[in-house]
């Protein structure tokens, strides 16, 4: 072969490293793939890590003053019983209808008790709309890209309810625990957060024995209220399930449109409307507001029952409640703008305005009326009505 029919040197050369980056980015490629694969299937596997939220909850929790050791919740365990053992035939006989079981299903627990019942109820929640965000975050076949991102927003997502439960869980004083959605209609369980009884007590200057009672009866109300009207949990499984399918519908814009309403709410020119209802079209609104106004009627009925049927059962329950609700309008703005960003606002506007129309009702037509509130779905207030209880009045009673 002559010289000049060889390739050159540096021809060669050239062409080596041409095979070599061929292969370099095929085994890239291929690493791609398989890691994209990877990605894809732990995305899938769920919008919000669950283990994560509860050890991020925990851990903001136990470092609030004032924990408790399991011999001391077991010691109080004892005291709730006896409240309990009173609380129960006295409601029964002012509401006119008996409650058995409320003692045992009572329960008292730490805040990383609350935070992991809490835990099953928010996943329970996401589970119902989970399958179609994930087909929109995470699309099969959509990449390492795409699954990167939802994984990083799964982490993201899992600080942030760790936070809100943990900023809950050094709060709330009880629960009547009810899954909702759950497809048996088991009955619910009464928490009462040990913790936050001791600290709250003590932080109004309040006996504990009484304050625990007192909370009691409310807690208790609300069993009654479910537990007495069968009815009423399938209507709110409804609302929530339609709104929960609803805001399935398009994660992305969801998302986009939050951001917005977050800023407007932040800014201060929301118009009025909570930044949540603003993402909301015209149907869920309508569940919203009528989910709202059951909520407000729920908590305000209890509110309302923990002052008036406390009168001798709880000792110096005036001075209680009037230390308890300036409790509650004495917030710091850290924990004012925590709220209004969570939407847990709405629950304290609940309570207020729930219990003026509670009591406009007793106060017009007597306690025996508040009955008719009961009688199903129907006899419900709407939201106007909750704001003006005579057109209630005016329906419902004639």
């Amino acid at each position: 072969m002559s010289g000049k029919d060889r390739p050159s040197g540096s021809g060669w050369r050239n062409d080596r490293r041409w095979q070599a980056g061929f292969l370099l980015g095929s085994v890239i490629g291929a690493a791609a793939t398989v890691l994209g694969r990877r990605a894809e299937r732990s995305a899938r596997r769920g919008l919000v890590d669950w283990a994560l939220v509860e050890r991020v909850a925990i851990k903001r929790a136990e470092r609030a003053p004032g924990g408790l050791s399991p011999l001391e919740l077991r010691a109080a365990d004892g005291a709730y019983r006896e409240a309990m053992a009173r609380v129960v035939p006295r409601l029964g006989e002012a509401l006119g209808t008996p409650l058995p079981g409320g003692v045992e299903r009572a329960a008292v627990v730490d805040r990383a008790g609350w935070i992991r019942a809490n835990v099953g109820t928010f996943r329970s929640l996401i589970s119902r709309m989970e399958g179609e965000l994930l087909d929109q975050v995470v699309p099969v076949g959509g990449g390492l890209t795409r699954a990167t991102m939802a994984l990083a927003n799964r982490w993201v997502t899992s600080q942030q309810l760790g936070f809100l439960l943990g900023f809950m869980g050094t709060r709330v004083l009880g629960q009547y625990d009810l899954a909702i959605l759950s497809a048996e209609a088991e009955d619910g369980r009464l928490l009462f957060v040990e913790e936050n009884i001791r600290g709250t007590a003590h932080a109004l200057g309040l006996p504990v024995a009484p304050f625990r009672t007192w909370i009691a009866l409310h807690e208790t109300t609300h069993a009654f209220e479910f537990e007495a009207h069968p009815w009423l949990r399938p209507y709110l499984a409804e609302r929530l399930e339609h709104q929960l399918s609803q805001l399935s519908g398009n994660a992305s814009a969801m998302g986009r449109d939050a951001l917005r309403a977050i800023g407007r709410a932040l800014r201060g020119d929301s118009g009025g409307e909570h930044w949540i209802e603003s993402l909301m079209g015209d149907e869920q609104k309508r569940l919203f507001r009528e989910t709202q106004a059951v909520m407000s009627l729920l908590e305000g009925f209890s509110d309302y029952v923990m002052d008036e049927v406390g009168r001798g059962l709880v000792p110096d329950v005036e001075r209680i409640s009037a230390r308890f609700h300036e409790r509650r309008q004495r917030r710091s703005g850290f924990e004012r703008a925590v709220l209004r960003l969570t939407g847990m606002d709405l629950k304290l506007e609940q309570y207020e305005r729930g219990e003026r129309f509670v009591r406009a009702v007793a106060e017009a037509r007597g306690r025996a009326a508040l009955a008719r509130i009961w009688d199903g779905p129907e006899t419900l207030p709407s939201g106007e009505e909750i704001a003006a209880p005579e057109r209630w009045i005016a329906r419902v009673l004639g």
